[in-house]
């Protein structure tokens, strides 16, 4: 067992925030002077009394993180996921020392490099080149260590042209490069990294995630890594936490806390039963009944591995006899509603009343590793294209590539970033030597 570089226990931060009374449409002179003599002995009390200004009438108060608790082991990658205003950003300027914890204890063991927004640690005034050697006096470098790592910062962060112009002149991007590469390069005992990466361009994301993978399993680094892009959380972080206001409702595998990302708030689950429900799901013709995820063996998860195909099914009711059978049919989208495609069902070989059920074969190696929800459906051509019901995301499934067992494998080829694309079939691709 590796020794937790992080441990977080109970950790809180409160903020004051002002409200001010609704007025009317105008004030006369004097309660406009009254209004602010109010203010000005407030604010003078405030400061005597070592509070912060807070502008307004009244105050609430709003815990953006409480009671929160994990701890990170030497090596681990973290994966923190949560909705805005869930408290990621607040956790992470704690863990950076930006700021103080309201309630609770943070102990934290090594040096830390954080990248939290764009910039972050820059002197705008100061070049390239002397903000590489300021943000590694800030992590305790030596100018010597700093001197011996120069030459590959900047071949990563891609910017030999701009190293000795002020930082005030680069653009997000190139400000993103540099600030990984220093962060990266370093060698920080844990390195912090927020959403920022997605400023970057998509190749420049691929290479940062490399890093990431290499800095955790090579050097034994500790990762905390906060996306919105599912796919990177999930192919990256063997574990991960989801915050929902303030607190941590989720610490497991990440594949699962992705999976309870999409569906805490009711969203759409790995199986459902219709029959349980008050209204009915459909028309005259027929209604749908069940919808649920299989796996080859039979059992019913929300949760495949990209290497094993799985199946989709629906069961539905026949409620009249029609001249044509109806044809089912699975419409499946990625997390970002791109289609991936659309499963049409053969024609029901009887088309009698009574109940049926439909089963999509999902191969193994053909969806990209992310989340996955199912629109069912069920259509009627006889009468031009009559739809009994659609029902819109009702399924859920989260592809998983446990990419510790997958980096050498022949679709990987020892590459530990995110494939694009929302399908990622293994085509053979030949090569062979022609001089």
């Amino acid at each position: 067992m590796s020794e937790a570089v992080i441990s977080v226990e109970g950790l809180g931060k409160k903020y004051l925030i002002g409200h001010q009374a609704a007025t009317k449409s105008y004030l006369t002179l004097r309660e406009a002077l009254m209004r602010k003599s109010v203010g000005l002995l407030q604010q003078t009390k405030n400061i005597l009394l070592g509070h912060p200004i807070i502008a307004g009438e009244t105050l609430e108060e709003i815990w953006a993180l409480r009671h929160a608790s994990f701890s990170v082991k030497c090596g681990e990658i973290l994966g923190i996921i949560g909705k805005n205003g869930a408290g990621k950003s607040t956790l992470l300027k704690i863990l950076s020392r930006i700021t103080k914890p309201s309630a609770g204890r943070v102990a934290l063991r090594g040096r830390v490099a954080s990248l939290l927004e764009v910039g972050t640690g820059f002197h705008p005034e100061l070049t390239g080149r002397e903000n590489i050697f300021l943000n590694g006096a800030i992590l305790g470098m030596t100018r010597a260590d700093i001197r011996k790592r120069f030459d590959e910062i900047v071949a990563f962060a891609e910017i030999e042209r701009f190293l000795d112009t002020p930082v005030k002149r680069y653009s997000s991007g190139m400000y993103v490069r540099l600030a990984f590469a220093v962060a990266a390069h370093l060698e920080p005992d844990i390195l912090i990294v927020d959403e920022v990466l997605a400023v970057g361009d998509a190749q420049f994301q691929k290479k940062c995630l490399g890093k990431m993978g290499e800095v955790a399993s090579d050097k034994g680094r500790t990762v905390l890594f906060v996306s919105h892009q599912m796919g990177m959380i999930t192919s990256l972080c063997p574990r991960a936490i989801l915050l929902e206001g303030g607190r941590v409702v989720f610490d497991g595998n990440a594949a699962e806390g992705v999976a309870q990302y999409y569906t805490r708030d009711g969203g759409a689950p790995f199986a459902v039963d219709y029959t349980k429900l008050p209204k009915k799901i459909g028309d005259q013709l027929a209604t749908l009944r069940q919808g649920w995820i299989e796996d080859m063996r039979e059992k019913t998860t929300g949760e495949i591995d990209i290497r094993c195909g799985f199946k989709i099914k629906m069961q539905y009711a026949l409620d009249r006899a029609t001249p044509e059978h109806p044809v089912p049919n699975f419409h499946i989208y990625n997390s970002q509603g791109q289609c991936a495609f659309v499963c049409g069902g053969r024609r029901s070989s009887d088309g009698g009343i009574g109940i049926y059920e439909a089963t999509c074969f999902v191969p193994s190696n053909l969806l990209n590793n992310d989340i996955y929800f199912i629109d069912l459906a069920l259509t009627f051509m006889h009468a031009g294209n009559h739809v009994s019901f659609h029902e819109r995301g009702a399924l859920s499934v989260v592809i998983v590539d446990p990419i510790e067992e997958t980096l050498h494998s022949e679709a990987r080829n020892g590459y530990s970033g995110v494939f694009p694309g929302v399908v990622r079939p293994q085509i053979n691709c030949e090569v062979r030597r022609v001089s």
